[in-house]
């Protein structure tokens, strides 16, 4: 079951193109659920699953708690599965035909309303090199959009004077993100002030930064991982909320374009979703928002 789980990957990586952390979202799907099948003693290869087996693999994942969403997740990495055994003629049958995924629960995302984003802006100590790298960060992330492994990818080069950026995102699909002037004038300082007194910090044996424009306290490349640890920071200094790491900032790009007029299609190309659909979401925040403001303002609203 496993060569043929590292085929699939291999092929996902190599003829696709998926994301780094995508292989790795799958890898642990496929095998969790063939651990599952052998343990239990219900097939030995994936020719041999039943329907019946991987709806107890459902149940077991439910019985332990796991949320709707990594159900479903883990259901469609097993559909990805078959589809690539059944297109080879690995398996005479996909038994995850049948199969529904449990309905989800969407939770409007999280976002900040204008005068948090202000605070959060203007949170970081500029007096500091850290501080002209997260205000340049904060900035970018709002002003783009861009998803945090979007932001840390980011080069010197790409962003030297630039009030567009061409992001290769999701699926190696490509879109356009536009930088604002208060983002072009942060990254300008940060890159001018800051980075060079972090680039002097890196030990001389350590790898070069290949040009990455957000680099750690020690002069290398900043991590997806430290990204979300200097926003929540800020986040909670700033507005004291919790929850609200740079996916939000990505949900408050949206939501404050579509306040204030933007196309709900031109919002879509920004975020790079390939189904309006994705999109339509923040729409439903907006509605929120407005009856919010019409709850509070209305002589007859109560």
């Amino acid at each position: 079951m496993d060569e043929l789980i590292d085929a699939f990957l291999a092929e996902m990586r190599e003829a696709r193109g998926a994301a780094p952390t995508t292989i790795r979202g799958y890898a642990d799907d496929l095998q969790q659920c063939a651990a599952f099948l052998r343990d239990q003693g219900l097939a030995a290869s994936w020719s041999e699953v039943r329907s019946a087996h991987i709806r107890r693999f459902l149940a077991h994942l439910h019985g332990e708690s796991y949320a709707r969403a990594s159900i479903s997740r883990k259901l469609s990495s097993i559909r990805a599965l078959y589809r690539y055994l059944r297109a080879r003629a690995l398996t005479p049958s996909d038994p995850t035909t049948g199969i529904t995924a449990p309905r989800q629960r969407r939770p409007l995302p999280k976002f900040l309303y204008e005068g948090d984003l202000e605070k959060l802006l203007a949170a970081p100590d500029t007096k500091s090199p850290l501080g002209l790298r997260d205000r340049a960060l904060l900035e970018t992330l709002y002003a783009t959009g861009l998803r945090v492994a979007e932001l840390v990818s980011l080069t010197t080069e790409q962003t030297a004077g630039a009030a567009e950026l061409r992001i290769i995102g999701k699926g190696s699909k490509e879109r356009l993100a536009l930088l604002g002037r208060p983002a072009q004038e942060a990254i300008a300082r940060y890159v001018a002030e800051a980075r060079p007194r972090l680039l002097a910090r890196r030990p001389s044996d350590e790898r070069p930064t290949e040009g990455r424009l957000f680099l750690n306290a020690r002069g290398g490349p900043l991590t997806d991982r430290s990204a979300r640890r200097v926003v929540h920071k800020h986040v909670l200094r700033a507005c004291a909320q919790h929850g609200i790491g740079p996916h939000a900032l990505r949900h408050t790009f949206a939501t404050h374009l579509l306040e204030n007029g933007a196309d709900l299609r031109a919002v879509q190309e920004l975020l790079g979703h390939t189904s309006l659909a994705t999109t339509q979401i923040y729409t439903h925040v907006t509605r929120r928002r407005l009856r919010v403001v019409y709850d509070q303002a209305h002589p007859r609203a109560k």
